[in-house]
């Protein structure tokens, strides 16, 4: 088959038309933020964002445009919570952070609180985390989309491995600057040490700090293991990912935009999931490859990790938040445990 240089420029000429139609016909900007890189492939923020993003654009036509701004172009999720409440930003994805804004929602960072990823996803997909959703958007404007995952927090460090609470005792482990980690630790019978992120792989590699916490893919993009000789599996937090948007441009939007925004917004909290899984997966294979000694604690292990770190986090939880919403949390998972 062959084809004239008149008949392809003509075709260029009409799709580059239509291509500009579509975009002089959006008359909805959302702006959506995060920290993560954009590359969907090993970042759940970034595959979330790109999953948002192309369905919310294709099912409406081109009618809604949405602009991603990923790696922290925008600051830091702090900041991106910020510009979301005063409008400045119509959505972000965030993780830890929320919770300076909503308390609520540390309850989900109790240690030990969820034994697996599918336990998680029933008690945030399920009746817990819509009445979360609904305290948190009464209390800060900014409405839950969708829950994703960051995942479950191990333990790395350069000096022993670890496989009960004991082991921990003596070793400064980096945490983040929040006390319940402070707390968690501590009860462990570890030394806290809450550092920035920025500086935490120079705190590794000068021993400031003996070791650190946060989920495998985590722990081998950043390269700890050149720095960190050993990593236990014990799960000791689930992070999650809240796909957020301020509640003024939500309801801007006409009912059936709001649909496609939420129909968008639950597939990519789901696809941040699996990206996430994934990335775990993999990483744990590489993180092997490379070196680091893993150990995988028994159930008489994990249970002497939950019993030192959890009953104390709690304590400290009652100091912060309505005892009514651990009680919930905690009925919650074992509904979904027993399901």
């Amino acid at each position: 088959m062959k084809f004239s240089t008149k008949k392809i420029t003509t075709a260029l000429a009409t799709a580059a038309a239509a291509l500009t139609l579509q975009a002089q016909a959006a008359d909805v900007t959302l702006t959506l933020a995060h920290v993560d890189p954009q590359e969907w492939t090993t970042s759940k923020k970034g595959a979330a964002a790109t999953v948002f993003k192309n369905l919310v654009e294709g099912e409406s036509g081109g009618r809604i445009e949405v602009n991603v701004y990923p790696a922290g172009q925008l600051g830091g999720e702090t900041e991106l919570l910020q510009s979301a409440q005063d409008g400045t930003l119509s959505m972000a994805m965030v993780s830890g952070p929320f919770s300076k804004l909503c308390p609520e929602a540390s309850v989900l960072e109790t240690p030990y609180l969820f034994p697996s990823a599918p336990v998680a996803w029933e008690v945030l997909d399920g009746e817990f985390g819509k009445e979360l959703s609904q305290h948190c958007y009464e209390k800060t404007g900014l409405r839950i989309l969708a829950y994703g995952e960051t995942g479950f927090r191990n333990f790395t460090n350069s000096k022993r491995p670890i496989e009960t609470p004991k082991d921990l005792e003596g070793l400064k482990i980096r945490v983040m600057t929040t006390p319940l980690y402070v707390e968690m630790v501590k009860a462990m019978g570890g030394q806290p040490t809450p550092i920035s992120w920025p500086e935490v792989p120079s705190a590794l590699t000068t021993g400031v700090v003996d070791g650190q916490e946060n989920p495998v893919g985590v722990i081998y993009n950043n390269k700890f293991y050149e720095m960190q000789k050993y990593i236990t599996l014990d799960g000791h937090v689930y992070g999650t990912d809240f796909l957020v948007i301020n509640d003024d441009v939500y309801q801007g939007l006409s009912d059936k935009d709001r649909a496609t925004v939420d129909r968008a917004a639950k597939v990519a909290g789901v696809m941040g999931r699996a990206v996430q899984q994934f990335n775990s997966a993999e990483g744990l294979t590489k993180l092997a490859q490379e070196g680091m000694e893993i150990t995988a604690p028994t159930a008489d292990q994990l249970e002497q990790f939950r019993s030192a770190a959890q009953p104390p986090v709690i304590e400290w939880l009652k100091g912060e938040i309505d005892e009514a919403w651990i009680n919930k949390a905690q009925g919650a998972v074992e509904a979904a445990m027993a399901d």
